[in-house]
């Protein structure tokens, strides 16, 4: 099995965000022993934001493509490469500004691929990427689940939900830690419910929670 680490905070060592997927990677490696774990730090390594050149390729031309077409390309089949070949993927995004990080969002641009992560059909787009496992680390310095403005201003589980599930992904799981910026002992609830969170996710197997949600 293929785990895909991700993550995308810029606040580095003190990112609750970080801390997460780290201890998500750990709890599913304890569970599942023998997965194979890529790193990716989108802060580090970051794709350049879409461009034109970068699009090029997906528009068919293949003839006559400049070096910084060639460069980009280059850049989006790595990643969506690696994420094809992942059967989990744990993604650290925190709440900004009400929705992902943009490096976060660059990521989603390089992988989102007709062809290789979703195409069109007579009856409407399908995702290719089906059979996946992801896991999100969404972290959020206020409250936004339990009231309905709340609701209204985030653009982050949300999103992310409907794009894993516009590549066919159906079994997508949220470790949440919400008001971890309303002091000490609103963190440290935040942070518990989020272990709950963490144990309860990574017990199930690879797509098996896809798997419940259809029984």
């Amino acid at each position: 099995m293929q785990l895909l680490h991700i993550d995308s905070a810029i606040t580095g060592t003190v990112s609750v965000s970080r801390q997460l997927t780290a201890q998500t990677v750990a709890a599913w490696l304890a569970a599942h022993p023998g997965t194979q774990v890529q790193y990716l730090d989108l802060v580090t390594q970051a794709p350049g934001h879409f461009t034109m050149d970068a699009m090029a390729p997906r528009t068919g031309q293949t003839e006559g493509l400049s070096e910084t077409q060639l460069r980009e390309n280059a850049v989006s089949e790595q990643l969506v490469s690696q994420f094809l070949a992942a059967d989990v993927i744990v993604v650290g995004a925190p709440l900004y500004n009400f929705g992902i990080p943009s490096q976060l969002k660059a990521w989603i641009d390089r992988i989102a691929q007709p062809g290789r992560t979703f195409r069109y059909t007579a009856t409407g787009p399908e995702g290719l990427a089906k059979g996946k496992t992801v896991i999100v680390a969404s972290t959020r310095g206020g409250v936004y689940s339990t009231s309905e403005m709340g609701r209204a201003m985030e653009h982050q589980e949300s999103y992310l939900q409907t794009v894993f599930g516009f590549f066919g992904i159906t079994d997508v799981r949220f470790v949440r830690a919400e008001g971890v910026a309303m002091g000490p002992d609103a963190k440290a609830l935040a942070l518990s419910s989020a272990e709950r969170d963490i144990q309860a996710h990574t017990a199930i197997s690879a797509n098996q929670g896809a798997m419940t949600q259809a029984a």
